[in-house]
């Protein structure tokens, strides 16, 4: 939110500021020629921030696609786990309930109106309850083959669940670069004020000043939105998650 305001703020002030320089520079200045390489160099700078703004909205895409695919992957294994713990027998009713449990706090916080995304998947108690799961793993005593290759499977999904867990976390915090921001502004405010300066002021050009500064203000905030699937306005669909937690400890 604070890098789409700073960019309204910018384009629009920059775009009103070259409205008041045309009134202060001579109009020898205002020729033709003079114009046409304003309006050049304009078009310059909005080709390179048409081309950075694109790479960030779809970078941003695709990293909250990942996560989102990591989500939906590690329900799925979550759902396959609990299945595997019930075939295996009663020896794994614990198991089962630390899942369950887990899984209902995720939905509860994480996905929750009021969650926090990252810092609630990143809780120092989460992970003890996977390793507490782990270690109920671990601690099963396979009376057979069949319950061995259970176990090691269980194992292997919990292992799978808690990578995915890690990698949802390192990836769901992604941020636009500072020196980026920095630069794009910058272009955008040399751009808008060149813009105004080769064009007469009334009401029409300052409601379009106004009017781009807010969809490039949407675009940056669309891309913050985006680097952080597990919270905001565009938070991934809690859906995955819900349906495993239907599907466990039956």
């Amino acid at each position: 939110m604070v890098a789409a305001l700073i960019v309204f703020v910018s384009v629009f002030t920059s775009g009103l500021v070259g409205l008041y320089l045309r009134s202060l520079v001579p109009e020898q200045h205002l020729q033709e020629g003079s114009v046409g390489m304003v309006r050049l160099g304009a078009g310059v700078l909005g080709t390179l921030t048409a081309l950075v703004l694109g790479l960030l909205i779809a970078s941003a895409k695709a990293n909250y696609d990942r996560v989102n695919d990591e989500v939906t992957h590690a329900a799925a294994a979550i759902v396959l786990l609990d299945r595997t713990l019930a075939q295996y027998g009663p020896q794994t009713e614990e198991a089962r309930s630390l899942v369950r449990t887990a899984v209902a706090s995720t939905v509860d916080t994480v996905f929750s109106e009021h969650g926090h995304g990252v810092a609630d998947l990143d809780n120092p108690k989460r992970l003890a309850t996977a390793e507490r799961l782990q270690a109920e793993l671990r601690k099963l005593t396979p009376e057979n083959d069949v319950q061995r290759t259970l176990q090691a499977h269980a194992l292997e999904l919990s292992d799978e669940v808690a990578k995915t867990r890690l990698l949802a976390i390192t990836q769901a915090e992604g941020s636009i670069p500072k020196g980026l921001l920095l630069v794009l502004v910058l272009w955008l405010a040399i751009m808008f004020a060149g813009f105004g300066l080769v064009t007469p002021k009334n009401p029409t050009v300052i409601v379009t000043l106004f009017l781009c500064a807010l969809s490039l203000a949407g675009a940056v905030f669309m891309i913050e939105e985006l680097n952080r699937p597990l919270e905001g306005f565009m938070k991934i669909s809690s859906a995955p998650m819900r349906y495993a937690l239907a599907h466990i400890g039956d």
